[in-house]
């Protein structure tokens, strides 16, 4: 009987993290959870509680474990990057950082992006920046990102992945409102803001997610991989999908120049190429067909 594989997820402990946690525990693998003890883990799952930032504090908590994998759902700037390189460096043997596609915001293509497109081992990483000051990390989010793959890239002695998530959609517990606000402002037939000249964008449903992060961990390639659902939205995608949820509602765009503009409405292109993923051997599903879905488990608790 093989031994089970020895997986740390750090935060991550809500939405398409905790769907990941379940996954792991349902194959079978020693699952460990570290977080700040916000929330505790799904039954089966070892707890450490540490904040990450603290250096001293994370390697007390880790004690001489090692893994087989950890998975980094809360890595957001190149200090933390650091940090985990320095504690982790030896005691496991592949490292999954959740990434994101606002990564690519300096790549302004129409056509979808491809990893090839950013090579983090070329992106400039400044630790001086103020990252600890949360007006500073949210306005800078993706750049947090590029620079935190650029520590993990830097150099060939530390085995990472960096999984960049094209657009979460779905599940009852999607705690960013985002498609709330669509809802909110059909049924009272209030303007929704978009960008003139809106794009569209790439997408994946919560469970498919999920599922790309446990078949990730199970694998042996390393670098960035795009990880989106086949074909890409629209605002007005969206908006039909909500609005076939609230019959009694009434979808209004306002089309702006400047100013703030709802979430889902991109003023540049969001698209990503899935091919590496689906080289690698993962099987992907069509935004199209599971966006209905995605917008009644949202929107269910609302009807």
């Amino acid at each position: 009987m093989s031994k089970a594989r020895e997986t740390l997820v750090i935060g991550g402990n809500r939405y398409f993290g905790r769907r990941l946690i379940e996954r792991l525990l349902a194959a079978g693998d020693r699952v460990t959870v570290l977080n700040r003890g916000s929330a505790p883990p799904p039954p089966g799952a070892e707890h450490l509680v540490a904040d990450r930032d603290d250096e001293d504090a994370l390697r007390a908590a880790l004690g001489t474990r090692t893994f087989d994998v950890v998975v980094d759902q809360v890595c957001y700037t190149p200090r933390q990057a650091a940090l985990a390189r320095r504690v982790f460096t030896g005691r496991t043997r592949r490292y999954v950082m959740t990434s994101t596609v606002e990564v690519y915001e300096y790549e302004d293509s129409i056509a979808p992006v491809r990893e090839s497109d950013l090579d983090p081992r070329t992106v400039v990483v400044d630790t001086g920046l103020p990252w600890d000051e949360p007006e500073f990390l949210a306005a800078h989010y993706g750049e947090g990102k590029r620079q935190a793959e650029a520590v993990f890239a830097a150099g060939p002695d530390f085995p990472y992945v960096s999984v960049r998530v094209a657009h979460v959609l779905g599940g009852s517990d999607d705690f960013t409102g985002r498609l709330a606000h669509y809802a909110d402002r059909i049924r009272a037939g209030e303007p929704i803001a978009v960008a003139a000249g809106n794009h569209p964008a790439t997408y994946i449903h919560v469970e498919e997610i999920a599922d790309f992060l446990f078949w990730t961990a199970g694998q042996d390639f390393t670098g960035p991989v795009n990880a989106a659902s086949h074909g890409r939205l629209s605002t007005d995608d969206l908006c039909t999908a909500v609005a076939a949820q609230l019959p009694a509602g009434r979808t209004v765009l306002r089309e702006v120049e400047v100013g703030e503009i709802s979430p889902f409405s991109f003023r540049r292109s969001y698209g990503m190429d899935n091919s590496r993923a689906v080289r690698l051997g993962f099987l992907f599903g069509n935004a199209r067909q599971w966006l209905p879905r995605a917008v009644a488990e949202t929107l269910g608790k609302d009807r």
